[in-house]
């Protein structure tokens, strides 16, 4: 047998790898929603487990709505879906960017954040989800 230059699993192992796979899954992703109204009951999304137990709203609700807004231009909509998700979206979407990119370059990139990093993502997320589940509604 001919060998073909490339070790069984090669590919897998590159850098690239990894982000590319996740770029493509997103991809997939965002083309079921597109044409997928989640605004509407009956189709096939996931659920918030959060949700299913405790009956509020998690930091993340309303992501998928939020997307599907903003895939066709209702920026107004997605605002109402879910603002902290849309403000920290172009900070996801530039490490992910930075992953691949690194990756690209034959480059591994893992990126970490600080103790007080953590703790100040951690301290929004439980504040956006008691704001949001605020009695009476604070928020429209």
């Amino acid at each position: 047998m001919a060998e073909s230059g490339l070790r069984q699993g090669s590919v897998l192992r590159h850098p690239a790898a990894a982000p590319l796979v996740v770029l493509a899954a997103g991809a997939a992703g965002a083309g079921y929603l597109y044409v997928t109204d989640p605004h509407e009951p009956g189709h096939l999304l996931p659920r918030c487990p959060f949700r299913l137990v405790t009956g509020l709203l998690c930091p993340a609700c309303g992501g998928t709505r939020m997307v599907y807004d903003l895939m066709h231009g209702h920026f107004s909509a997605a605002w109402l879906d879910n603002r902290v998700l849309l403000l920290a979206s172009p900070f996801a979407l530039a490490l992910l960017g930075r992953w691949s990119l690194e990756g690209l370059r034959g480059r591994r990139w893992r990126p970490s954040l600080s103790r007080w990093a953590q703790g100040l993502v951690l301290l929004v997320a439980m504040a956006w989800t008691v704001v949001r589940n605020l009695p009476g509604g604070l928020l429209p």
